[in-house]
C-alpha cells in the first residue's frame, strides 16, 4: 500500500481526495477537514442501546476507508505545512544528539563477545561478534540493514545463538502486524539451514545446537503453542509440545540462565503455570513446576539444583522461594526472601554464586545482591546480602546483557533525566563497579538542567510521585509551557530515565513532567491493583489532579499545559480530555486505545480476551457499566476540546487503526470549538510507528512541532 509523504503532500492532492476544487487557492487554516460518512450500527447491551456511526471504518479492504485515511493525512499535512521548517530544525537537533557511528559495549556469551554497530545513514544496527577475545576477527551475526532492503517496514524480533555458537535463529517481520518468519542460519557459512517457518511469534529458545523451540499464535494472535524443531528437518516434522486453549492466557518459551532447562510459561494477568524440559533431553514431556491457582502468579529460573521462584502466594508484593528440581512442590518450598508491605520484588537475575533481586522501594528501583549457596539454605542460614547504591534522587537502573551464568560480574544500565544511559560492570564479590560506557550525547551539558521530584496529593489522599526536568533558568512563575506524560497501565513502570529528544522542548523553556500514576507499579503491587478493572478511573483522576497541581502551583498554566500518552496511555489521554478539556491547551494521543467497549466485546481482535482481566469484560453488566463511564469514544460530548493530535498506523495489531480514526471522526462531528484536530496515519507502520531510527525521529519532530505550535512557539 502506498505510503504518503507527509511533508510534501500538496493542497492540490487534498482537493482530489476530499473534493475541494477550490483548495489550492485557500490558505491552509481555511481548509475544511474531511468529514466521515455516518452509517449507523445499533447494538443493545444489557438493555443499553448503543449507536456507532463509524463502525464501517473497520473495513480495511474498503477503498472508501483508505480514501478517507488518505484525506485525513492530506489535511493534517496541509494544516501543519507552516511548521515544516520547525520540524526540520527539531529533527536536526534530535539527530545531533545521537552519535550515528557507534558501538555498544560487548558482552560475553559461550566464548564469544557480542556487540552492535550503528553507522551513519543506516537505519538499523549491525549485530557482530568476536571469538575468544576482543582482538579476534569480527564476524557479522546479522546486518539488519540488509534485512530491510526494499521493505517499508522491517523489524527483527527475538533471536538466539545456539549454545555451541554455530547457528543463529531469528524472527523477522515486514508487515508491522507482529507476524514473524523464523530463519536459521549457519554462522560459519552464512547459509540458511532448512526452509523458513512462517507465522511464528516471539520467542525462540535453543535446547542444543540442533533442537530449537518456537511459538505460534491463534487467530487472535495470542501466543498459544510451543513447538520443537530439529534443524534440517521440514516444518511438517515439528512437534507441538504444549498448547494453551484458555483465551485468558499467553504462552512463552525461554532457556534458563544456567542452560539446564527450557521454560514454557503460561501466564494470564492474574495467574501463572510454568513447565520445564531438560535441555539435555529436549524430547521429554514438559513438567509443571507449580499448578495454576486462582490469583497466584509466579516466574522461575534455575540455579544450583533448585528452581528460583518469585511469587505472590500470600505476598502482595511478592516473595522469593526455592524448590529443589528433584522434589518440585509447595511442600518443599524453601523461603529465601520474605514479603514486605514496603518493598515490591519485580524479578530476579540468577548467577552461579549470586542472586540479584530487582526490587522497588519508595518509588525507585534498587538492586539487592545475595551471596547464594543452595546447599547451606537447608540449614536455615541467612545468606549475606548487600545493595548497589546510586548517587541521584531519581534514576532508572536495570540489569542488562547478563548472558553468562558463572561470573561474579553483574552488568547494569543506569540513567536519570540528566544522566545519559551508562553501562556498568559491578563485581558482586568485591563490590567494585566499572563504567564501561556512557552514551555520548553531543552538545548535551547536564549543568544546564535541573531535576525535580515531588509528591502530589490527589483527590482520595494518595500521594503520586512526579519526576520533572527543567532548564536551570526556568522559574516557577506560571509562564512556562509544560508537557505532562504518563502511561499508567499493565503494572508497567515509567522510569525517570534519560530522554535526549525531549531536550528540544526543555531548551525552549518547557518543563517535562512524568506523572507516576496508579496502574503502574512504581509504588508497589497495590499501585497497580488500584489502577485497573473497577478502579481504573484512579489512573485518570491521578493524571488530572497532577495537572491541576502543576497549574495551581505555577509550574505552568492551563493555556500552556500539554498532555501526552500512547497506547494504553492514549486511553488515558482520551479519558482525561473528556473529563477536563479545559485543563489542557493541547493533547497528543499516540496509537490510543479509545474504543473500549467495541474492542473488548470482540474476542477476535488481538489482545482482547486476555485483557478482560485488565479492563473488565463488557459481557458482564456491572463491568460494562463501569467501562462505559470512561471509554473515550463513548463519552465524546458536544463541548469544546483543546488542540489535539492523534497518531496511528494502518498495520497496528495492538491498537487497530480504526479506534483512533473513529474517535477523531466522532470528535469532529461533536466538538464545538475551532481548535485544530489532526490525525496522522502511518500507512506502513505498526504499533510503534516506523521501524527505522531516522523515521522515528521524523515522527517525533512532527509531534513536538505540533506542541510548540499550540503554545505559540512555531517559529524555528
Amino acid at each position: 500500500m502506498r505510503r504518503l509523504s507527509f511533508s510534501v503532500i500538496s493542497l492540490a492532492a487534498l482537493s482530489i481526495v476530499v473534493g475541494l476544487s477550490s483548495a489550492p487557492s485557500l490558505a491552509a487554516q481555511d481548509l475544511a477537514p474531511p468529514v466521515a460518512k455516518t452509517i449507523a450500527k445499533v447494538d443493545t447491551l444489557h438493555g443499553d442501546v448503543v449507536t456507532d456511526n463509524y463502525f464501517w471504518i473497520r473495513e480495511k479492504t474498503n477503498p472508501a476507508v483508505i480514501s478517507y485515511l488518505n484525506a485525513e493525512n492530506a489535511y493534517t499535512a496541509a494544516r501543519m505545512k507552516h511548521t515544516e521548517a520547525l520540524q526540520q530544525k527539531l529533527y536536526d537537533e534530535m539527530l545531533g544528539r545521537i552519535k550515528e557511528n557507534d558501538l555498544s559495549v560487548p558482552f560475553r556469551d559461550n566464548g564469544y563477545w557480542y556487540y552492535n554497530r550503528t553507522e551513519k545513514g543506516k537505519s538499523y544496527p549491525i549485530r557482530l561478534r568476536k571469538k575468544g577475545n576482543l582482538d579476534a576477527p569480527e564476524e557479522i551475526v546479522i546486518d539488519e540493514n540488509a534485512l530491510a532492503v526494499g521493505k517499508k517496514f522491517s523489524q527483527l524480533g527475538d533471536w538466539a545463538v545456539s549454545p555451541g555458537g554455530s547457528r543463529f535463529a531469528y524472527l523477522h517481520d515486514t508487515t508491522a502486524l507482529r507476524v514473524y518468519t523464523l530463519y536459521i542460519t549457519d554462522l560459519a557459512t552464512g547459509k540458511r539451514l532448512g526452509d523458513p517457518i512462517s507465522s511464528v511469534v516471539p520467542s525462540v529458545a535453543w535446547a542444543n545446537d540442533s533442537t530449537l523451540f518456537y511459538q505460534t499464535a491463534d487467530s487472535a494472535r495470542r501466543s498459544n503453542a510451543v513447538w520443537r524443531h530439529v534443524v534440517g528437518t521440514p516444518k511438517s516434522s515439528d512437534v507441538k509440545v504444549f498448547q494453551e486453549d484458555d483465551v485468558l492466557d499467553n504462552v512463552g518459551v525461554n532457556r534458563s540462565k544456567d542452560g539446564k532447562y527450557i521454560f514454557i510459561s503460561d501466564d494470564g494477568f492474574t495467574s501463572s503455570e510454568w513447565r520445564v524440559i531438560p535441555t539435555a533431553n529436549p524430547t521429554a514431556n514438559p513438567k509443571v513446576v507449580a499448578a495454576r491457582r486462582e490469583n497466584i502468579e509466579y516466574q522461575i529460573d534455575h540455579v544450583d539444583g533448585v528452581f528460583l521462584m518469585v511469587t505472590n502466594d500470600n505476598a502482595r508484593n511478592f516473595k522469593v522461594v526455592l524448590t529443589p528440581d528433584n522434589a518440585i512442590g509447595e511442600s518443599n518450598w524453601i523461603p529465601l526472601i520474605a514479603p514486605t508491605d514496603s518493598v515490591f520484588i519485580e524479578f530476579v537475575e540468577p548467577f552461579k554464586n549470586h542472586i540479584v533481586v530487582v526490587e522497588r522501594a519508595n518509588g525507585l528501583r534498587r538492586l539487592r545482591i545475595i551471596n547464594f549457596n543452595a546447599s547451606r539454605l537447608s540449614d536455615n542460614m541467612t545468606p549475606a546480602q548487600h545493595f548497589v547504591t546510586f548517587p541521584e534522587a531519581a534514576y532508572a537502573v536495570s540489569p542488562t546483557q547478563n548472558a553468562e551464568f558463572d561470573t561474579p560480574t553483574l552488568r547494569f544500565s543506569y540513567s536519570s533525566m540528566i544522566t545519559p544511559p551508562s553501562t556498568f560492570d559491578y563485581n558482586m564479590a568485591t563490590r567494585q563497579r566499572e563504567l564501561k560506557k556512557k552514551i555520548d550525547v553531543p552538545t548535551f551539558d547536564p549543568a544546564k538542567y535541573e531535576v525535580k521530584r515531588f509528591m502530589v496529593t490527589v483527590r482520595d489522599g494518595v500521594k503520586v510521585p512526579v519526576s520533572m526536568i527543567v532548564g536551570k533558568s526556568w522559574k516557577q512563575d506560571g509562564t512556562h509551557p509544560l508537557l505532562e506524560y504518563a502511561y499508567g497501565s499493565y503494572g508497567s513502570t515509567t522510569e525517570a530515565s534519560f530522554n535526549s529528544s525531549v531536550l528540544s522542548l526543555v531548551d525552549r523553556g518547557f518543563g517535562y513532567a512524568i506523572a507516576h500514576i496508579r496502574g503502574g507499579q512504581e509504588m508497589g503491587r497495590q499501585w497497580y491493583d488500584d489502577g485497573k478493572m473497577m478502579k481504573k478511573k484512579n489512573t485518570f483522576n491521578d493524571f488530572v489532579d497532577v495537572g491541576q497541581y502543576l497549574v495551581d502551583n505555577k509550574y505552568t498554566s492551563k493555556d500552556r499545559l500539554i498532555a501526552n500518552g500512547g497506547s494504553a496511555g492514549g486511553l488515558l489521554m482520551g479519558a482525561v480530555v473528556n473529563m477536563r478539556p479545559d485543563l489542557f491547551k493541547a493533547v497528543v494521543a499516540d496509537v490510543p486505545f479509545v474504543d473500549v467497549i467495541n474492542t473488548m466485546m470482540d474476542a477476535s481482535i488481538p489482545l482482547t480476551a486476555q485483557e478482560w482481566q485488565q479492563w473488565g469484560d463488557p459481557h458482564i453488566a456491572e463491568q460494562y457499566a463501569y467501562m462505559k463511564t470512561y471509554s473515550p469514544y463513548d463519552n465524546v460530548a458536544r463541548k469544546a476540546y483543546p488542540w489535539m493530535l492523534v497518531t496511528t498506523s494502518l498495520n497496528d495489531s495492538q491498537v487497530a487503526y480504526w479506534e483512533p480514526t473513529k474517535w477523531v471522526a466522532k470528535l469532529r462531528a461533536m466538538k464545538t470549538d475551532t481548535n485544530p484536530l489532526y490525525i496522522k496515519i502511518n500507512m506502513a507502520g505498526g504499533h510503534g510507528g516506523s521501524s527505522g531510527r531516522y523515521d522515528v525521529l521524523r515522527e517525533r519532530a512532527f509531534r513536538y512541532a505540533f506542541m510548540l505550535d499550540a503554545v505559540g512557539m512555531a517559529n524555528p
